[in-house]
Parts: C-alpha cells; sequence; structure tokens
C-alpha cells in the first residue's frame, strides 16, 4: 500500500535550525531520502519521485530557507551548514522511524551537499545518487573557466530576480513563457511555482529561499574545493548529468562528465536534458537510478 508524503516532524539541526521531513510510499522497501537544487522544493520534482512511492519508503525534506520550512536566517545558510543538515536529517530518520537500507538521492546543490557530508564528515548511505551536482573543479583544470562564469552569471541572475507574485498562477505563467524551463513537463511548472513560494502575509506571495540567499550559494560554489575521486566515498556512488551534447548545454553538462572521467565514477547523463533533467525527463532519470540500485540489490 502507498500513499502520498504528509507532515511527519522536524527535525533540529545542529545549530537549532528545522526541517520538516515527510514520508510516503511503501515503509518496508528500501528507504529514499530526496533533496533539490538552489532555490527549488522537493515538492517541484514531483514528476520524478511520486511513482518511485509504490516500491520505495520515500522521505522528502527541502532544504534550509527553502520550499516547506519557516525562514531561518542566513548565519547557516552555506554548504559546511548543509552538509551537516544532511547528517542530521539522516540520523533524525533513523531515529524515529527505525534503521532500513537507505539511498540518497540529491539533485544540484543538495547533491554537493550530500558529497561534502559524505567524504569530509560521514558516509551513511547504502548507495548515493547525484543529480548534476555543480561542483567547480580546481582553477588549472580545462572545464574551470566555464564553471566559474556559469555560477557568477546565476548569481547575478538571482540578485535581480521577481520575488513577489500575487499568485503562483504568476510564477507558473513566467516559467511557461521562459526558454529555460521549456523542456520542464507541464505538471513540473505547476508544481514548483507552488513550492517554492509562501504567503507574504499582505495577500501575495514572495520566494521561500530569500534571493539573496539564493545568490549566495552561487558564488559559494567557487569557493567549496569539492572535486572528490569516487573512493573517497564509503560506498557506490553515481552520477548523472545533464546531456554535454545538448544545444546550450548548462557548463555542469561537461564537468560533470569530466569530474566521472578524473574520479573514477559510474557514470551517465540523460540525452536531451539540461540542469533540471528530473522534471524535464523524469521516466529516463527513475531508470538511471533504478539500473544503479538493482545493480547493488537495493531495487
Amino acid at each position: 500500500m502507498t500513499s502520498a508524503p504528509a507532515g511527519l516532524f522536524q527535525a533540529t539541526m545542529t545549530d537549532g535550525a528545522k526541517i520538516l521531513i515527510r514520508r510516503g510510499g511503501n515503509p518496508d522497501g528500501v528507504r529514499l531520502f530526496l533533496s533539490h537544487g538552489n532555490g527549488f522544493a522537493i515538492d517541484g520534482y514531483r514528476v520524478f519521485w511520486e511513482p518511485l512511492l509504490q516500491q520505495f519508503d520515500v522521505i522528502l525534506f527541502d532544504m534550509r530557507n527553502h520550499g516547506r520550512n519557516e525562514p531561518a536566517g542566513g548565519d547557516g545558510h552555506n554548504y559546511l551548514q548543509f552538509a551537516k543538515d544532511i547528517g542530521s536529517v539522516f540520523h533524525a530518520v533513523d531515529r524515529r522511524l527505525g534503521h532500513r537500507p537507505s539511498v540518497g538521492i540529491f539533485h544540484s546543490m543538495s547533491g554537493r551537499s550530500a558529497m561534502k557530508h559524505a567524504v569530509r564528515m560521514e558516509w551513511v548511505w547504502d548507495a548515493l545518487v547525484l543529480f548534476d551536482p555543480p561542483d567547480v573543479p580546481p582553477p588549472d583544470h580545462e572545464q574551470y573557466e566555464s564553471m566559474r562564469t556559469f555560477e557568477l552569471r546565476l548569481m547575478v541572475w538571482a540578485l535581480d530576480r521577481q520575488d513577489s507574485f500575487t499568485s503562483p498562477t504568476d510564477l507558473r505563467q513566467s516559467f511557461d513563457a521562459n526558454r529555460a524551463q521549456s523542456r520542464w513537463q507541464p505538471q513540473a511548472r505547476a508544481d514548483m511555482a507552488d513550492a517554492i513560494l509562501r504567503p507574504s502575509g499582505d495577500g501575495g506571495y514572495v520566494l521561500s529561499c530569500r534571493r539573496e540567499l539564493e545568490a549566495s550559494i552561487y558564488l559559494a560554489a567557487l569557493t567549496l574545493d569539492l572535486w572528490p575521486r569516487a573512493s573517497e566515498f564509503g560506498g557506490p556512488v553515481k552520477l548523472i548529468g545533464a546531456d554535454p551534447q545538448l544545444n546550450y548545454a548548462p557548463a555542469t553538462a561537461a564537468a560533470n562528465r569530466a569530474l566521472a572521467a578524473d574520479g573514477g565514477y559510474e557514470f551517465e547523463f540523460v540525452p536531451g536534458t539540461g540542469h533540471l533533467l528530473q522534471i524535464e525527463r523524469p521516466d529516463a532519470c527513475r531508470e538511471a537510478v533504478l539500473s544503479f540500485l538493482r545493480k547493488h540489490s537495493l531495487a
């Protein structure tokens, strides 16, 4: 029997911030932890994760200052704390629900946070799947300048983005009109518009993640110094990237292909996708995960 994820409990992070954790699906299945990229929210990825409820014990959470979480301020809005938060969420679920084989499935910012947690703090997973983590290589790497340009452009864009709306429909219509979101599934555009806004208190809506906080994370990527080898993880890890052959492919596509080659990762890219690949081709992305889990007897 499956069920849609509902509010379960709030977990307390190491600095006192609260993160809402939700659970749905098959409580007897392998446990999957899912989170999202910078400025987004996990409810916006529903077209990707909803079919997983049939087989798996699915744990959903938004990163701090995103989605359903209450604002936590800027003091802990950095990759060191994000990495600690990944561990805090895992251990809170493990204590409350009991231990089960567990897989982390993380996109972009949360993927980079999970990498930092796994290689510099602790390995808690039976397997880890990373969707297009935008890691910036060392300055002497051939992919460095393209990733530096990518992150700086996003920082400038975030600082200037619209941050208040009369309704989620306004944001949905913006997604519908923009080339950057043209490959998103139509349902995902609606889901994401709902997921990344919160009531402003005056009848309108504002971004759940303040644009200044979003911008700070794009800039922080340039000093994270995170380009690990697969052997530095405590177990199996797979990179799933955007299509480096796509017209106007994001810099992350080539960077992940390079990281996989440099670091000896299991890797595949999903043809025809950009950075938001899970909501562009959700079926193909799920199969890329499931094939990896079957290989390690986790599906």
